[in-house]
């Protein structure tokens, strides 16, 4: 497994890590939205984080299917108020967002790692990290949130998704940001049919291959729900499941709703030797 870059701290990604999601936004897809309350989002990461989280992934703009852009200042000021409350924590800081201006903030911050659904497209997002030593996931998505989900057509999803991939790795090395700063997340759910998600992860290993670190983010997803019949609130032993298989093909971090359900079983795998 690499080790990545992130910000002020080197993860060494060979035991898997567990990224806990703290949702600042008004209308998340699994209901767990704070609307900005960051009392409650400080509770919630700290309880995290007493869970066995590795790393924090805090977002103020949703990004479910259909979802609407919310103002910059606000998203800005969630988003920092929350890294001015927790950068004394000693634990990694992502935050998930597309836009410039938020990345370039937070990393003033203190941020470690800038969580990008939109790959750093947009205008000025690459000179926006590329000073840093912030991490930088760099995910595939098909369209943009609003649309994504109308009609997603792929060839063969593994291996355009794998293309495009590689494109942005190129783009950001071009800038001169290392690899060791890279994380690629193939982005379940974002402009996929449902089995397109299940290729995916059947494949998951090809997205590593060129050394480069892997998150997988899948918890709660309606490609869960469309094989077990189950609502958002009941996909954590689905979760769990996906974790796991996503970890056993090459995965360094797990993006989770879930975190004590998900330490449990990822350390029950370490212990049978499946992690050595």
């Amino acid at each position: 497994m690499p080790i990545l870059q992130c910000g002020r701290f080197r993860l060494d990604l060979s035991p898997p890590r567990i990224m806990a999601i703290i949702n600042l936004t008004d209308d998340s897809f699994s209901g767990d939205g704070l609307s900005g309350d960051l009392s409650a989002a400080l509770r919630q990461a700290e309880r995290a984080l007493e869970q066995g989280a590795d790393m924090l992934d805090v977002g103020a703009e949703s990004s479910r299917p259909g979802a609407e852009p919310v103002p910059d200042a606000q998203e800005q000021a969630r988003v920092v108020a929350f890294i001015e409350r927790t950068r004394s924590w000693n634990v990694p800081l992502s935050i998930d967002t597309l836009k410039p201006a938020v990345m370039r903030a937070a990393i003033e911050a203190g941020a470690d790692m800038i969580n990008d659904i939109n790959a750093f497209r947009a205008p000025g997002a690459v000179e926006a990290v590329a000073g840093s030593q912030a991490g930088l996931c760099v995910m595939h998505m098909l369209g943009e949130p609003r649309t994504m989900q109308k009609d997603p057509r792929y060839v063969d999803v593994v291996a355009e998704v794998k293309r495009f991939l590689d494109e942005r790795t190129r783009v950001l090395e071009a800038a001169g940001i290392s690899r060791e700063r890279i994380v690629l997340d193939p982005g379940f759910g974002f402009g996929k049919r449902v089995e397109n998600n299940y290729a995916l992860l059947r494949e998951l290993e090809r997205f590593g291959a060129e050394g480069l670190a892997v998150l997988a983010g899948l918890s709660r997803k309606s490609m869960l729900g469309a094989v077990t019949g189950r609502e958002v609130a009941e996909r954590m032993p689905a979760s769990i499941a996906a974790a796991l298989i996503a970890v056993q093909r090459g995965a360094g971090i797990v993006r989770v709703h879930d975190v004590a359900a998900t330490r449990d079983a990822l350390e029950i795998w370490r212990a049978v030797g499946a992690g050595t």
